[in-house]
């Protein structure tokens, strides 16, 4: 089989029956395991890599030709042509999703370019999986003259390294061979491997036991049909018994023991995360792109789809039209300018709000006609609607844009000047930038974590002592107060003096001091809360069947999960405080303040106060000054909160 051969469709895809394992042993492989293998059956690796292959292929490849200081987007061009039918039997996005992929895979890939009589453009070009090409013949050490391919089930051919375009990532030992991300995941993948097997032999092999019966031993003593007659009606309970989920009434007093792992013995989910963090971090993916959502909110998450397309997938996309640039246009044009680009600047543009805005001040003034808005959302065109309306406030040679405030020069000055008195400009300060830091946010889950660590070392010693004071209500409170005490002022400073900033305002005019008695009672209350939660559940574990497991369990919870939710709440509900007061300390009294509702399931309680505006002093129609507000709402309302407070200022 030769090249054309291969272009032409003969031989394109791996054949069913030949095993995996022919793929060349010289690719990376973890535990004796190929790429292809890890593709298959690690979901960490899978969602980074497909995230990456979806994200690229989905942009598209866009033809321009360049003269001068312009440029045009070409379409009938060869290169055009080839890149919107690349083959008889692939979309492009099909060939970028494979290209990306085998480079994630391998860290190499290639295309290979043939005429075709067929195509509009007179050629056809498919991707070559990195397996296939085994070797090279000739060339030096920057290149080879020919390639080694060797598909599945055919004899192996040569093709001229022309012939082929390579995309190859960087190795120390080699400029034709990259080293393969996969070798860099070897230990924690092997891990993951470890531990599927392990889970697997315990579905397969381990007891399964949850639960057992226990009978004293001064019990009556059983005969054969009592102890039948037992069993036939415990079994009602179990399984799909006709009772079951129902209660058993156990006789001779027959105890129900659980077997099972306290939270800390159960860290597969852990795992899994330390999974996905390592393999995105490998490929340069931010854990919260895809799905990881422990410190994830709505300003960073919106900050990292900018980020997307520059830092973290800019390189390889620059990689990919360097190299089609370099290789495949000259030998499908002569054209002087001609280049292909991804279309990146589609996903960078932004909202259609932020757009607007950003038109609207860089042209000075509106910059759609009635017409074409009523176009965009399927109205007719209406007599008159295809001109420009242009406010008053914005005059050619007056105001830079609708958005400035600068003083208008000319004859209708005066005029300009009473229009704006009549319309104040309003101060938006944004509820994205009022969240309280992710750091401040660790911070306090810190705290929590680290006040029942001591906790937990006081309380179980003296229940093992069997000491009859064994809680001591005033020391917690005292303690967890003082230490949320400072955390509090330290992140409020910061929210506030970020708020007055945003504004245009002096952040040094924010007094923390005058914030000292509110931040304190806000402390002392949150202090009692979380006591009184954790008292409640250790009078629970004493009454369970094993106290000291359920013990345990408790503290636990509490330094992992509950420290990281109590330290997210608290902070949500000091930002808002901080940001409302910097405005009351600072600003107009005429200021207002609004709910933002942020997360993408909130309670419906909060979904209600979404865009509610009232006075910087008011409160809200469910009672509270901010969101988080502990003064006036209950735990419950206000735990896991993640709304915000946008601040309107005249």
């Amino acid at each position: 089989m030769g090249l054309l051969d291969f272009i032409r469709g003969v031989s394109n895809e791996i054949r069913p029956n030949v095993p995996v394992e022919y793929i060349n042993h010289l690719t990376s492989s973890v535990l004796n395991r190929t790429p292809e293998d890890m593709w298959r059956t690690q979901p960490a690796l899978r969602s980074v890599v497909s995230f990456r292959a979806r994200n690229v292929a989905q942009l598209g490849l866009h033809t321009f030709q360049r003269d001068g200081e312009s440029r045009e987007r070409v379409r009938d061009n060869p290169v055009a042509q080839l890149l919107r039918r690349p083959n008889a039997h692939q979309t492009t996005y099909e060939l970028v999703y494979d290209l990306v992929a085998m480079l994630d895979l391998y860290d190499r890939a290639y295309w290979a370019l043939g005429p075709d009589d067929d195509a509009p453009s007179g050629w056809s070009i498919r991707s070559v999986p990195a397996p296939w090409v085994v070797g090279k013949a000739g060339g030096d050490f920057w290149g080879p003259a020919e390639w080694i391919i060797a598909p599945p089930g055919e004899a192996q051919f040569r093709v001229p390294a022309s012939a082929l375009i390579s995309f190859i990532g960087w190795s120390p030992l080699s400029s034709t061979k990259g080293t393969p991300p996969i070798d860099a995941l070897k230990q924690t993948l092997a891990e993951q491997i470890s531990a599927q097997e392990f889970r697997l032999q315990m579905w397969k092999r381990g007891g399964r036991v949850g639960t057992y019966l226990t009978r004293p031993a001064t019990a009556p003593a059983w005969d054969k049909t009592a102890r039948e007659r037992f069993r036939d009606s415990f079994a009602q309970y179990t399984a799909s018994g006709a009772k079951a989920g129902g209660t058993p009434l156990l006789e001779d007093g027959i105890e129900m023991k659980r077997v099972g792992f306290t939270a800390r013995e159960e860290e597969y989910i852990e795992s899994a995360k330390l999974a996905i963090s390592t393999v995105a971090s490998v490929y340069h993916v931010n854990p919260t792109m895809i799905g990881q959502l422990d410190n994830a909110n709505f300003a960073n998450v919106r900050e990292f789809r900018r980020m997307l397309y520059t830092e973290t997938l800019g390189p390889l996309i620059a990689q990919i039209e360097d190299r089609l640039n370099a290789f495949l246009v000259p030998q499908l044009t002569d054209d002087d300018g001609v280049y292909v680009e991804f279309n990146i600047g589609e996903k960078l543009q932004g909202s259609f709000e932020e757009q607007a805005a950003v038109l609207s001040t860089s042209t000075g003034s509106p910059w759609m006609t009635r017409n074409e808005a009523r176009s965009r959302n399927n109205l007719p065109a209406i007599e008159g609607g295809d001109e420009l309306v242009t406010p008053l406030n914005v005059l050619i040679g007056g105001q830079a844009s609708p958005q400035d405030g600068g003083t208008p020069i000319g004859t209708l000055a005066a005029l300009a000047e009473l229009v704006q008195r009549r319309a104040p400009h309003t101060v938006r300060v944004n509820a994205d930038e009022q969240p309280p830091d992710e750091d401040d946010v660790a911070d306090l889950g810190e705290t929590f974590s680290a006040f029942f660590k001591r906790q937990r070392r006081v309380v179980l010693s003296a229940l093992g002592a069997k000491a009859p004071e064994w809680w001591d209500e005033d020391r917690w409170n005292e303690e967890l107060a003082d230490d949320l005490l400072g955390n509090s002022t330290a992140l409020t400073r910061t929210v506030g003096r970020r708020t007055l900033r945003s504004a245009g305002l002096d952040p040094d005019a924010y007094d923390t001091e005058r914030t000292r008695a509110y931040l304190a009672a806000v402390a002392a209350s949150t202090a009692r809360g979380v006591n009184r939660a954790t008292k409640a559940q250790l009078d629970a574990a004493l009454d369970a069947d094993e106290p000291q497991d359920a013990l345990r369990n408790v503290f636990d919870v509490s330094e992992d999960a509950r420290s990281a939710e109590a330290g997210q709440t608290l902070a949500t509900g000091l930002a808002a405080f901080a940001a409302v007061e910097s405005v009351k300390q600072v600003a107009p009294e005429k200021a207002t303040k609004t709910w933002i509702v942020t997360s993408a399931d909130p309670r419906a309680s909060h979904a209600s106060l979404n865009g509610e505006t009232v006075g910087i002093d008011d409160t809200f129609s469910n009672g509270a000054k901010w969101p988080g507000d502990a003064t006036a709402l209950d735990v419950d309302d206000i735990a896991g909160c993640q709304c915000a407070v946008e601040i309107n200022l005249p």
